[in-house]
């Protein structure tokens, strides 16, 4: 779960650089547009999906003015059919027509993340097993993503490298072996979870006698992943990664593990198609 004080930060850092990166200097086509002149518009879905992107569409319009209003018809994490009204602009064009992209932008990508996270989410069925994002976010909206894998039903791994401790390969090299890393992990902040990456059965059983809370198991085959499963109960917590997809979730959700992290929830997602129409 998001801290909500950092999500609200991240939300208006978000739209902040969106709108100077659109916006430059000023829109000069807006300008076009007598400063009088008002509009109605509304934001459509052309396609089913997830709905993800009101934080962010609620931000863009309050800095762009404060004389436009916006009217919801959904909710983040609703399900939207073809042609499904989201939501209604009504107030100056020059702001609007301005905003118009950074909000589409914004709502098409989140909803993208949104639905990708759902459909892996509906494979889970009455399983226990966690799937979580990773930190393969688009550089800047890391907050955005993760927070749009919640809408879809998916939950959130650490957030970045200052919330929970992975202790990979390199780690390990660095600090002279496995168990000092996570003696080291210990005594520096005991309150955070110490996850060291795993790469065989072997690494596993040094883990799990260094005291370790979790280990990800990497690209292990069903095999070896059924091994593990056996010999962690009871002492350490699982994490399956590497190379996950849809077609492939089934067999390691009903292998025993207790978390399947995935960046293909973030890294690999094709925006959800929607609209902005201005009325005559």
């Amino acid at each position: 779960m998001i801290p909500e004080k950092l999500l609200f930060e991240s939300v208006q850092k978000n739209v902040v650089a969106a709108l100077e990166e659109d916006l430059g200097p000023g829109d000069v086509t807006a300008s076009l547009i007598h400063e009088s002149t008002d509009i109605s518009a509304k934001v459509i879905s052309r396609e089913e999906a997830v709905f993800c992107g009101k934080l962010w569409v609620t931000e863009t319009v309050k800095q762009m003015s404060d004389q436009v209003s916006v009217t919801w018809h959904v909710n983040d994490g609703d399900w939207l059919t073809k042609d499904q009204l989201l939501f209604s602009l009504k107030g100056p064009a020059r702001p609007i027509l301005s905003a118009e992209r950074t909000i589409l932008n914004f709502c098409q990508l989140l909803s993208g993340t949104a639905t990708k996270a759902y459909r892996y989410s509906q494979l889970l069925g009455d399983s226990k097993v966690q799937i979580l994002d990773t930190r393969k976010t688009i550089p800047g909206l890391r907050i955005a993503q993760k927070y749009a894998v919640e809408c879809g039903g998916c939950k959130n791994h650490r957030i970045g490298l200052f919330d929970a401790f992975l202790i990979k390969e390199n780690h390990i090299i660095a600090c002279e072996g496995v168990e000092n890393a996570i003696r080291l992990a210990k005594e520096k902040n005991a309150g955070l979870d110490v996850e060291v990456e795993v790469e065989s059965l072997e690494e596993l059983d040094e883990a799990i006698s260094a005291g370790a809370d979790i280990a990800l198991i990497d690209n292990f085959t069903t095999g070896a992943t059924k091994q593990a499963v056996e010999m962690a109960k009871g002492k350490i917590k699982l994490e399956a990664s590497g190379g996950i997809s849809l077609a492939s979730i089934t067999e390691i959700i009903n292998s025993g593990v207790d978390y399947i992290s995935i960046g293909d929830l973030t890294k690999e997602v094709l925006p959800v198609d929607l609209s902005m129409r201005f009325d005559e």
